[in-house]
């Protein structure tokens, strides 16, 4: 039997249920050092540098809709990319879950409990059903599971029946 880590363990008495996270790497000084230069200098161009890690991370996992950590329309304007939606590249997502913020403060200028105390950023888009679906959702980072745990949060309640994560690093 898998023992849960500290995180999972403390979502789990938090919500009643744990997200099931698959981590790609982890999130040491290179990888730093790679998110800082991709998603806040805008080197798009290396969007693509784990693109085939990632591709077969999700060929791996079973589910109906893969669906991407979305961007604030300001951080869509100002940095003029989703990072995760360029590192998908050509994997198939659905882009189902909006942010509910056109601003926010970013996470990575916030401390570990400012993070988890954030409030549920995310909405559904409208007329959208995930009854009975298996959900993958995808993220660049994981830091305290915040954010993911608000989308599986909100794909819960509107019927998914798993949501599992995926993250580049964690």
């Amino acid at each position: 039997m898998n023992e849960l880590c500290d995180d999972c363990q403390k979502w789990r008495r938090h919500y009643g249920w744990y997200l099931e996270h698959y981590p790609l790497f982890y999130y040491n000084q290179a990888m730093k050092d790679f998110m800082q230069k991709y998603k806040f200098q805008g080197q798009y161009h290396l969007r693509g540098i784990f693109y085939e890690t990632i591709k077969e991370a999700i060929a791996r996992i079973k589910y109906d809709i893969l669906i991407p950590i979305p961007v604030t329309k300001n951080t869509l304007l100002t940095r003029g990319y989703n990072q995760v939606t360029g590192m998908l590249g050509d994997i198939p997502y659905t882009e189902l879950i909006i942010h509910q913020n056109h601003q926010k403060v970013a996470q990575s200028k916030k401390d570990r409990q400012s993070r988890l105390q954030t409030k549920q950023p995310f909405l559904l888009k409208q007329g959208v059903s995930l009854q009975g679906k298996t959900i993958l959702l995808v993220d660049d980072i994981y830091t305290t599971g915040r954010t993911l745990y608000h989308a599986a949060t909100l794909c819960y309640e509107h019927g998914s029946k798993r949501v599992q994560s995926l993250s580049l690093a964690r």
